[in-house]
């Protein structure tokens, strides 16, 4: 048995150089039929690649899909890194959104508080919102100013832009100001562009109720409301809003404060209008000469 082993293993060592050589011989001229710039040799390799390359595309597919899958996951991976990019920008965009939606706001009340135009003569004291003490009942909210400010029971509070409300009830050093959404609300107006008076009514929602307009059909919606000065508890032409319908097409308000932000309200000193008692020097009284019998009876 050992001389059969040691047999064999003389016969295999001849065999395996044999091969080797034969394999180097056949690299080498697979080398050179490949490096030989010969027209002859060209039209050789053309009829060898011919006549194998087709039979080996079963071998190829194994390369050409794990070829395929590496280009896929290269693009996605770049449609990962691009998706996180834009989820980036888009966060930026949203950031941007809100600044300039703020701007946009805080612009458009200075355009409104550009517009309004109050009375030269009053002046007015500007308070911090305290507190909402409002409820599903009553709106109103509380001030910092009070009696040793000078402030009195009526007077108008407006946010910069539009009516607020007005002064109902005065403390030492705070005061509290019904909103003009409260249900007891009531405040005399009047609508431009018609210039038909009318009464703003509070119902505790956040657009009141325009009622007792002469002729409503004259009114159209985005008319802008003022106070109308009536009763002399407001000064006239302080702004409360436009007018908008409601689903029932009922005429409403919308009021120009931005109840959501109310921080500081100005209070306006209104001492109320002046009141003619005496007639006017075109205007005199009649005196008793002035009735003369004529004899007509």
């Amino acid at each position: 048995m050992a001389r059969d082993r040691n047999q064999g293993d003389e016969f295999s060592a001849p065999l395996r150089r044999l091969f080797l050589g034969v394999l180097l011989l056949v690299l080498l001229g697979v080398f050179l039929v490949w490096r030989i710039d010969s027209p002859r040799v060209e039209r050789f390799r053309a009829q060898i690649t011919d006549a194998v390359v087709p039979n080996f595309d079963w071998a190829m597919a194994p390369v050409t899909g794990a070829v395929n899958l590496l280009r896929d996951f290269q693009s996605y991976q770049r449609i990962v890194d691009q998706n996180r990019e834009l989820r980036r920008e888009l966060q930026q965009m949203k950031a941007w959104k809100e600044a300039a939606s703020q701007l946009g706001e805080e612009n458009a009340r200075l355009l409104d508080l550009n517009n309004v135009r109050l009375d030269p003569q009053l002046t007015y004291v500007t308070g911090v919102v305290l507190a909402d003490s409002g409820s599903p009942f009553r709106q109103s909210v509380l001030l910092n100013i009070g009696a040793r400010d000078g402030i009195i029971d009526g007077w108008a509070a407006m946010d910069g832009i539009g009516l607020v409300g007005r002064i109902s009830g005065v403390g030492k050093s705070s005061s509290r100001v019904m909103l003009l959404t409260d249900s007891s609300s009531r405040i005399p107006a009047r609508i431009q562009g018609s210039g038909q008076t009318a009464l703003i009514v509070g119902d505790n929602t956040v657009a009141p109720h325009v009622d007792f307009v002469e002729t409503p059909d004259l009114v159209r919606p985005g008319d802008r409301v003022v106070t109308s000065g009536d009763g002399g508890v407001f000064p006239g032409g302080l702004l409360i809003g436009q007018v908008a319908t409601d689903p029932a097409g009922r005429l409403r308000v919308r009021l120009a404060a931005d109840y959501e932000r109310l921080e500081f309200l100005r209070v306006l000193r209104h001492h109320g209008q002046e009141s003619l008692e005496s007639p006017g020097s075109l205007v005199a009284p009649l005196s008793p000469d002035s009735f003369v019998d004529n004899g007509d009876g």
